[in-house]
């Protein structure tokens, strides 16, 4: 009996042991080692969706087929890079995606703390393999430190934290591994600071932090990488604090970012989730500034009522890019005197140069006025008539397309404004001796326009004409719009976009007063035209050589032949500024 029992004792007390064991090694979330005052934190939850994501057949399939890539492949430097990861390959005994996701499957967490301090957290999946990848490497480190004379620059220590093993391969950043977790600061007072958190659980770490708690909740569910950020000393920063005033101070800038610069500088905090949905990456971000007052210099930025905000985007052939603000022009300049305490010189050679064109009529009370809150831009792909010639610098047509309050009462007012910019152009470029421009007022469809162009009817060669035939200004004027737009091609397209529009219910898209779309494929076109001009300018700025500078521009294109589409949109929804970056890349 006295045996059985002792059997009994002796199988509960291993029972004891191994659960003690298993409690051990069980690992707190690490954002708990990350310190209260950490700046900016990055989680990154779920490393093998974004692994898959980047490095899947698709995205393989779609970078090797590249031509840069399999240019760089070629490369003795790129050899030797693939001759590493096959040591690693055959030394781990594993693929290097499989080796990867084991790496770090249990997640990311990087923090960039204050006195510069940065801190990496890696939970990987197999502690074994993390403890053979750090041996491999450590003994790298040591062979290379030899080689330059310096063994001690490669080292270890046992801490004073529960004799936790600490190593540095070069004498300045520190890190250690405990269980599956690896540890890496820049400073050794980092990685003790990690140590400490560890040591005693009770102290406050980054999520005792009252703001990082509230931008936690404000990504969305299934993030699979979330960012949060301690705005207060960010925009403290000198050089980030000079860009903040710069750009209020410049009024094109403060009117394109009106309501984001104020939310930056109000805000405790930003907090940014990322989510993977085919073959789109989404960039949620949140930012908790103050609502704009309807006082505010700024208001004319913001959506005042229910349902009001930026128009969607105009769809036209071989559009590069669109954006669409919505900005009370007439709010934004009464309010000048406010926003630009010191008029700039620039700010007052408009003024001057609106009371020519528009016969001096009040500015702000009498032009500006007219318009209303929703503007939009659209840049596109030329596509040139050969009877008229084709410039040997390809620039691509833009157009800003308001909309008007009274369009009978101002069109007219519009027209003579356009025509005295012109006469301006032709006196100006008449007393140099060079050609102006001809007018002409054709029609697209039931809308009558204007148009100005310089003629090619002189020139023998019209397939390598001077930069200044990209240009030919047109006004048009169809329904309630008013389009400006540098060629008379992009304003055709233009009016029939604006014609199917007026056809269809149009909703704006409420709370949004920021909207910009990009086009990968067409902006890889464009560049693409004009490839030997951009060689050439890298080599005279840059003094690059042919060959590496075709290198790079070939890179660039081939990078944005990758997106397929992005889309960033702007406003405030449920008391928070919220901004959204949609990237769907071409991974078929």
């Amino acid at each position: 009996m006295s045996q059985k029992l002792g059997l009994i004792m002796a199988l509960i007390l291993i029972v004891f042991a191994a659960q003690n064991t298993i409690a051990a090694q069980t690992l707190p979330p690490a954002v708990q080692w990350i310190p209260q005052d950490a700046v900016i934190s990055l989680e990154l939850s779920q490393p093998k969706t974004l692994l898959e994501f980047f490095s899947g057949e698709k995205a393989t399939a779609a970078i090797t087929a590249l031509p840069a890539y399999q240019k760089q492949a070629s490369t003795p430097k790129f050899k030797e890079f693939l001759n590493l990861i096959n040591f690693l390959e055959i030394t781990l005994d594993t693929d290097w995606r499989t080796g990867l996701a084991k790496l770090t499957g249990g997640g990311i967490t990087f923090a960039i703390c204050p006195e510069d301090t940065v801190i990496l957290i890696i939970d990987a999946e197999d502690e074994d393999i993390l403890q053979k990848l750090h041996e491999i490497l450590l003994n790298m480190a040591r062979s290379e430190a030899e080689k330059k004379e310096q063994p001690n620059r490669v080292a270890s220590t046992e801490t004073e934290y529960e004799g936790v093993m600490a190593w540095t391969f070069n004498g300045e950043e520190s890190h250690t591994i405990i269980g599956k977790r690896f540890v890496l600061s820049n400073r050794p007072e980092g990685l003790k600071t990690v140590l400490e958190l560890r040591a005693n659980t009770g102290a406050p770490n980054l999520t005792s932090n009252n703001a990082y708690q509230t931008a936690k909740l404000a990504v969305k569910p299934g993030a699979v990488a979330a960012i949060f950020a301690n705005l207060k000393p960010l925009v403290q920063i000198p050089n980030i604090a000079q860009l903040l005033e710069q750009q209020s101070q410049n009024p094109l800038a403060a009117l394109i970012f009106a309501g984001i610069i104020e939310t930056i500088r109000d805000s405790n905090w930003l907090a940014l989730g990322l989510h993977i949905e085919e073959n789109t990456l989404l960039f949620r971000a949140s930012l908790d500034g103050k609502t704009v007052s309807p006082t505010s210099p700024v208001a004319f930025a913001m959506p005042g009522k229910s349902g009001e905000g930026t128009l969607p985007n105009l769809s036209v052939p071989r559009r590069i890019a669109a954006l669409s603000l919505y900005r009370d022009l007439h709010g934004f300049y009464a309010a000048k005197d406010d926003l630009f305490p010191e008029r700039t010189s620039g700010l007052i050679f408009f003024e001057n140069m609106m009371g020519i064109f528009f016969s001096g009529r009040d500015l702000t009370n009498e032009v500006l006025i007219e318009t209303r809150p929703e503007i939009r831009l659209v840049v596109a792909e030329q596509e040139y008539d050969p009877a008229i010639g084709t410039p040997q610098v390809k620039f691509p047509a833009f157009a800003l397309i308001f909309r008007l309050r009274n369009p009978e009462q101002f069109n007219e007012v519009a027209e003579e404004a356009w025509q005295k910019a012109v006469g301006l152009i032709n006196f100006t470029r008449g007393q140099q001796a060079m050609p102006g421009l001809i007018i002409d007022r054709p029609f697209q469809g039931k809308t009558k326009f204007t148009v100005a162009y310089f003629s090619t009817s002189g020139i023998e060669d019209k397939t390598n004409l001077e930069p200044r035939f990209n240009v030919r200004p047109a006004l048009a004027m169809p329904g309630e719009y008013l389009v400006l737009s540098s060629t008379d091609g992009l304003a055709r397209d233009l009016i029939d976009a604006l014609h199917q529009e007026t056809e269809q219910t149009l909703k704006p898209l409420a709370g949004t007063h920021s909207l910009v779309e990009l086009e990968g494929g067409q902006l890889a076109s464009i560049l693409e035209a004009n490839r030997k001009t951009l060689i050439r300018q890298n080599m005279v700025n840059k003094g690059s050589t042919q060959e590496q500078a075709e290198a790079g521009i070939d890179m660039l294109i081939s990078l944005i032949k990758l997106l397929n589409s992005a889309k960033l949109s702007i406003g405030v929804q449920e008391g928070l500024t919220r901004a959204q970056l949609e990237m769907k890349l071409n991974l078929q």
